[in-house]
């Protein structure tokens, strides 16, 4: 009876845990769609964002190229929950942030240093199919920039 209540048990927690992958329309992998966006000459891209539930936290995979053309790869594990969580791997940032708004739109800020360096806002459209990062910063000469990047859902 007991080994019966266990797996009914660990059963009901996976299946809440994919009910609650599948209602959050940020998580899965996105890919930039570079004719939609406007990330200007030199910038670093995101290629491709991969967003992965984990237990209580959610993984952000990013893997894409420096200002330079060179291949770039960060990673973020925290919650959508505002505060600062470490990032790996990104020699322009060492803490970022995500706040959800609503079930389609976050914001986030990114960090060095304690020093905020750009901020923005992330929507996923209503089909679920696409979405816009709208970002806003500084970046390490002193000059301020916006981004506008759209990625398709893969």
């Amino acid at each position: 009876m007991k080994s019966k209540t266990l797996l009914i048990t660990i059963a009901l927690c996976f299946a809440t845990g994919a009910a609650c992958f599948a209602a959050n329309a940020q998580l899965g992998t996105w890919k930039l769609n570079a004719k939609k966006s406007k990330l200007g000459n030199g910038k670093a891209r995101n290629n491709t964002v991969v967003y992965s539930s984990m237990l209580f936290q959610t993984k952000v995979t990013i893997d894409g190229t420096d200002e330079k053309g060179n291949p770039a790869h960060n990673e973020w594990k925290g919650m959508f929950d505002g505060k600062d969580y470490a990032v790996t791997g990104d020699p322009a940032s060492d803490m970022r942030s995500y706040r959800k708004i609503d079930d389609r739109t976050m914001e986030f800020t990114i960090k060095k240093g304690g020093k905020v360096t750009i901020t923005g806002r992330i929507v996923v459209a209503p089909d679920g199919k696409s979405r816009t990062v709208h970002a806003t910063g500084t970046n390490g000469k002193g000059k301020t920039f916006k981004t506008v990047a759209v990625y398709d859902k893969a």
